[in-house]
């Protein structure tokens, strides 16, 4: 039974990365719709939103089944209990990733305004973030997870320098609004994406150490 109970963890950590890699990708396109100005990828990212879906209700549905059948304990229990809140994880920066590419056609079908360099290095950090929080779950790695929560400020201050220079660009170019309040939305939702990897990266430091991170400042005890 122990036996069967492993090769059953194994395969839904499988799942789990697989529906991680479908969630990279969606960034991935989502991105490149905007900076690449190719709204030829919106179907790809409109199929991936699909699969994402799927894939969260499988693994919810696998999870329950595991706790219920083998009454898991300890480090075993405290994974399960995680997983299904990292597959929530996910599937919300799926949501983000399609509203990026949904937002991102409104920008490409205009003229492109300078405050874009930023939203570049923005989306590289919350593509980061979330690849630190993945390989830190898959590794069961408590320090990159704590790396990943000490990123996060960055992301933030991104954010903040964007809203920044889009609201006074629109201010100063009133015929820029159609173009700048979408690229205040991608700003948005790439915090959003920041935000979930770091909750990814404190449920690694639960299943690791059993210690709730959430809502409290990281300490050396």
């Amino acid at each position: 039974m122990e036996k069967h109970f492993d090769k059953e963890m194994s395969l839904l950590k499988e799942r789990i990365l697989y529906m991680a890699a479908l969630v990279e990708k969606q960034i991935n396109f989502a991105c490149r719709i905007l900076l690449e100005r190719n709204d030829s990828l919106v179907d790809e990212v409109k199929h991936l939103e699909e699969q994402v879906n799927r894939l969260q209700l499988e693994i919810d549905d696998t999870t329950v089944g595991l706790i219920a059948l083998h009454q898991p304990v300890a480090h075993d229990l405290r994974f399960l209990v995680a997983a299904v809140k990292v597959v929530a994880e996910l599937e919300r920066v799926g949501d983000h990733a399609f509203n990026i590419a949904r937002f991102a056609l409104s920008v490409i079908s205009q003229q492109q305004i300078e405050p874009m360099i930023d939203i570049k290095a923005m989306a590289a950090v919350a593509q980061k973030m979330l690849r630190e929080s993945l390989d830190a779950f898959v590794n069961n790695d408590p320090v990159l997870a704590k790396t990943v929560l000490l990123e996060d400020d960055k992301a933030d201050a991104y954010r903040d320098k964007i809203y920044s220079e889009i609201i006074t660009y629109m201010k100063e170019n009133p015929s820029s609004v159609p173009v700048g309040v979408p690229l205040l939305m991608i700003s948005r939702n790439l915090e959003r994406i920041s935000d979930n990897a770091t909750n990814i990266a404190e449920e690694v430091i639960f299943i690791v150490k059993g210690k709730d991170v959430r809502h409290h400042a990281l300490d050396e005890k």
